[in-house]
């Protein structure tokens, strides 16, 4: 299947209670220090904008989750699930965030990354995202101690 008809078949949705199971299996491929069950749920709980998107077959492809907070949304998690990765759902999940965040008023949108992920990096700032600081020691990362966070910034 072409990538442009796998952007196509893509099914945007509410992130719901039903679909943690998958969205921890997915986080804990993807991350070294995944966030739980507990986080994910209470993410949910508090009514933080939660979306996931599956491909024509119904497999999770990929999530994200945000806060509003005033006038700026918080990307607090994305991910892409492995075997979808380098096929612009990264950015079709942001561009999702971008109109929900536009829709409650925001006016702009920050993250934070591990300077190790590269690959998030990349998109990062092909997107428009823009580094305007640092987190110092914000990521565990395990013997190593802790790893700074680079905060960016998308203005919408």
């Amino acid at each position: 299947m072409s990538a442009a008809h796998a952007q196509d078949s893509l099914v945007f949705a509410p992130m719901r209670e039903s679909d943690l199971d998958e969205v921890v299996a997915l986080e804990q491929a993807v991350y070294p220090y995944p966030w739980t069950r507990p986080n994910f749920a209470d993410s949910l709980s508090a009514g933080y904008e939660a979306t996931v998107v599956r491909d024509e077959a119904g497999a999770l492809a990929g999530y994200y989750l945000a806060m509003w907070a005033v006038d700026e949304a918080h990307l607090l998690n994305v991910a892409v699930a492995a075997d979808h990765q380098g096929q612009g759902i990264g950015r079709r999940l942001l561009d999702r965030l971008s109109a929900r965040a536009r829709e409650q008023g925001m006016e702009s949108i920050l993250l934070e990354v591990r300077p190790t992920n590269e690959r998030a990096l990349k998109v990062y700032r092909h997107y428009g995202y823009v580094a305007i600081g640092v987190r110092k020691g914000y990521y565990p990362a395990g013997p190593k101690g802790r790893e700074d966070a680079i905060v960016m910034r998308y203005t919408l």
